[in-house]
């Protein structure tokens, strides 16, 4: 018969983690999270990159009727309704569309737009994009060059090509799409941009924007279509859309053209006498 004690299997204790596998581990746990955080970014900037471009705003109460300016009701080519603004002139020099940019809606430009009337002596319409004002929808690239379209020019009693196109910041790409498809008589850019991703690739470096973004405005590759007078104007601190990124579409312009470059001037701030003036130079020399 067995006896004795029963010798235990002999337990190895577990070899001990380097320090530099400690690392390794922890850099990888970091390199998951950051990796699922960066997707996560991009997923959400991508679900609201409409809502990152756009800022409109509803129409004031107060602001639905001005003396002398006719308020016009139309539809884009979709179907969408829309709103705008007509500022009549007796003998106007020439007849101006306007874009606006890309927050609030044409009432926070209404003095604007009586300035550029009676000084340099415009008839001038004036549009809200859809989903901006009192017109319906949601705006997007598609959406806002199809309201573009839809403006009142048999209203003001000239074609197409007779009309001077205006657009700032954002309504500069509105423009800019509009004059190399159809023509103007001339086109006024206000510190715009060469594409809506090169302006989001400023902000985000790190994220693939110009590869991602659905909404594009390529100013830089449709400019050369137009074959109209242009002037352009950009302030050198303009600290949303760069200096450099308004030369370089000014570059790709064919002539005749005249840039400003407005010295000490941010992208929100007044436009100074110089631009006025060069505004009406433009109009006076327009064939």
């Amino acid at each position: 018969m067995f006896s004795g004690r029963v010798k235990a299997d002999t337990v190895q204790p577990p070899a001990p983690i380097s320090r530099r596998n400690r690392l390794a581990r922890a850099a990888w746990r970091s390199l998951r999270v950051a990796t699922i955080v960066y997707l996560l970014l991009l997923l959400v900037m991508m679900f609201f990159e409409e809502r990152l471009i756009f800022h409109p705003e509803p129409m004031p109460w107060e602001t639905w009727d001005l003396p002398g300016v006719e308020r016009a009701r139309f539809e884009a080519a979709d179907g969408t309704r829309l709103h705008g603004w007509f500022f009549p002139h007796p003998k106007p020099r020439a007849c101006v569309l306007f874009a606006c940019g890309n927050a609030g809606n044409i009432s926070y430009r209404a003095e604007r737009f009586q300035q550029l009337c009676d000084v340099h002596r415009l008839a001038l319409f004036a549009f809200d994009y859809r989903g901006y004002g009192l017109s319906e929808g949601q705006p997007d690239e598609t959406g806002i060059l199809l309201d573009a379209r839809a403006w009142l020019a048999g209203r003001a009693g000239v074609a197409e090509s007779e009309i001077v196109l205006m657009g700032e910041s954002l309504g500069g790409g509105v423009m800019v799409d509009l004059a190399s498809r159809d023509g103007a008589r001339g086109l006024i850019l206000e510190r715009t941009y060469t594409s809506l991703p090169d302006v989001a690739a400023y902000f985000y470096p790190f994220l693939p924007v110009r590869m991602l973004m659905r909404n594009r405005l390529d100013s830089l590759a449709k400019i050369a279509a137009f074959r109209g007078p242009l002037v352009h104007c950009h302030g050198d601190v303009d600290e949303i859309i760069p200096f450099e990124m308004g030369r370089r579409l000014f570059a790709a312009a064919n002539d005749p053209k005249r840039f400003i470059a407005l010295t000490g001037i941010g992208h929100n701030d007044p436009l100074p006498q110089e631009w006025d003036q060069a505004i009406y130079e433009f109009v006076e020399g327009l064939p």
